[in-house]
């Protein structure tokens, strides 16, 4: 089988081998192929006749066609044919965008921008820029007017309290209730965007901007985000049904990731910074290292400790997200099952 099935991507490089390991037949990655192969009987024992020999791509190009390839067969799987989703102007939101163009064509790709006031201009262009580039549909549907309705509705229980995480979390679910009334109404899927890296610690929104039927960036942390888009912009392959050339603008891969939930917010403000806080998940996710082996490798201990803490905090969100092709050794889902509550905890 090649092509993707929920979580699983099947990508081929079947091969044939002889004695000590030498290989007879190596055939081609994420595509269908069939080789006819002939056994020899050589000093009474059998041996595959050598044939061809393909090369496989680097890791980013493996990588990055999992994600087209799953994309597109877990959609043709499902019966649909085409996918929306939030284009916020950020990297995320746009490699999701360049996954779906690859996989569906353009053609079948609905981007919907949904501005609040904290949203910036330069959010604005970057999200229309994106869809240029790529060919995709573009709408604006602002948000404004329904969080002041919201905001109204709750005021008479809300008197007396301050604003906190709950305004910013209505913005996501707001946005969360437009994308999936938009993939009611058309019958398209609603792709979610967030990377392994926010699931991890649970930096998204529940019901919000997790919202949707698949994640193509699941399984990939926010700095393989940022390589994928620079391998992306830089190369092209016949598989892909998007366009060639700097698809994902430069200012959108180099500026601040940001939530735009509150005035000038930034990633930072609540978490390490990407480098950091990748290393320190890798660690403690993919392969299972304790907090003391992490500190003994320089990594501040509050800081491991935290991430850690997230971790724990974060298991019913992953629950109960969407489904994403498996892309590192301890994707969450079947890899790697905790349970969502649990008296015991490491104290290491």
């Amino acid at each position: 089988m090649v092509g993707g099935q929920d979580d699983q991507v099947f990508d081929g490089g079947s091969f044939v081998l002889n004695r000590h390991g030498r290989p007879a037949h190596v055939l081609p990655v994420f595509g269908e192929c069939l080789r006819h192969v002939d056994f020899l009987r050589e000093e009474g024992r059998w041996i595959a006749a050598e044939g061809e020999i393909c090369s496989h791509p680097d890791a980013w190009e493996q990588e990055y066609r999992a994600m087209v390839e799953a994309t597109r067969g877990y959609l043709r799987k499902s019966g649909f044919e085409k996918v929306v989703l939030g284009l916020s102007g950020g990297i995320d939101s746009a490699l999701v965008a360049t996954v779906a163009t690859d996989a569906l064509g353009a053609e079948n790709v609905h981007c919907v921008m949904l501005p609040s006031d904290d949203t910036s201009q330069g959010s604005l262009d970057d999200a229309g820029g994106i869809a240029r580039r790529l060919g995709c549909r573009y709408d604006v549907v602002p948000i404004a007017e329904g969080r002041a309705a919201i905001a109204r509705s709750l005021a008479p229980l809300f008197e007396g309290l301050g604003a906190d995480l709950t305004e910013e979390n209505i913005q996501s679910r707001l946005r969360g209730l437009l994308l999936m009334a938009l993939s009611n109404k058309f019958g398209a899927m609603l792709l979610t965007t967030g990377n392994k890296s926010e699931l991890a610690v649970g930096y998204a929104t529940i019901y919000g901007d997790m919202n949707g039927g698949y994640n193509p960036i699941r399984d990939l942390y926010k700095t393989r985000v940022f390589g994928q888009c620079r391998w992306r912009n830089a190369h092209h392959r016949p598989w892909m049904k998007g366009p060639a050339g700097e698809v994902i603008p430069v200012a959108v891969i180099d500026k601040p990731p940001s939530a735009e939930l509150r005035p000038d917010q930034k990633d930072e403000d609540s978490l390490p910074p990407y480098e950091v806080l990748d290393a320190i998940l890798e660690g403690l996710v993919d392969r299972e290292q304790s907090v003391a082996e992490l500190v003994a490798q320089g990594h501040e201990r509050e800081v491991v400790k935290t991430v850690e803490h997230l971790i724990y905090l974060s298991e019913y969100k992953r629950f109960q997200s969407a489904p994403g092709p498996r892309l590192t050794p301890r994707a969450f889902w079947l890899d790697r099952r905790y349970p969502i509550v649990n008296r015991w905890r490491d104290p290491g």
